[in-house]
């Protein structure tokens, strides 16, 4: 042949024609592994169910085990490192309302204790401090197997400055 004769050369192409044969022959196998499985339950039962309970326990595995990206961290009030004789101030750690107060104790435990139902609790004096007041911290209890739970602190400011009382030293930021 020459380069002629090659060149020259028409390929002929045939219109597409719609593919049935692969996708009859697809369902034919799901249906044959299909009844191939429902079989096995009849011949061997053991494999069945182990079978089903395998695909179970891997659905099981993939949706409850979840991604150490797929949750943010919690986060919440931390327990600072406080110093006595520094200065700080009372946060509420657990009241989200800006005029909440910070309650203030006679002794540590008492806090726990608290009951504040009573209107007259509630209006004593120098016991319910604003969030905000500067405060100095003069001693540490511990509690519950943590120490430095409670922090004695001295007011440094506003009406009841020089009053003394106990606080939750989570609420001293």
């Amino acid at each position: 042949m020459s380069n002629e004769e090659n060149t020259k050369q028409e390929e002929t192409v045939q219109p597409e024609q719609p593919i049935t044969q692969p996708v009859a022959s697809a369902e034919n196998k799901v249906g044959e592994l299909v009844s191939s499985f429902l079989s096995l339950k009849e011949t061997n039962p053991k494999v069945f169910f182990g079978a089903i309970g395998g695909v179970v326990l891997l659905v099981l595995i993939i949706s409850l085990g979840g991604g150490s990206g797929s949750k943010p961290p919690l986060s919440g009030p931390v327990l600072k490192d406080l110093a006595i004789g520094q200065r700080y101030s009372l946060k509420s750690a657990n009241a989200y309302d800006p005029v909440a107060t910070v309650r203030l104790v006679s002794t540590p435990g008492a806090i726990a204790a608290y009951d504040d139902t009573e209107v007259a609790d509630r209006n004593g004096v120098c016991q319910h401090i604003p969030q905000g007041t500067p405060v100095s911290v003069l001693e540490f209890a511990d509690a519950y197997g943590k120490q430095k739970t409670y922090a004695k602190v001295r007011i440094e400011d506003g009406e009841c400055k020089g009053n003394e009382g106990w606080a939750l030293a989570i609420d001293i930021q």
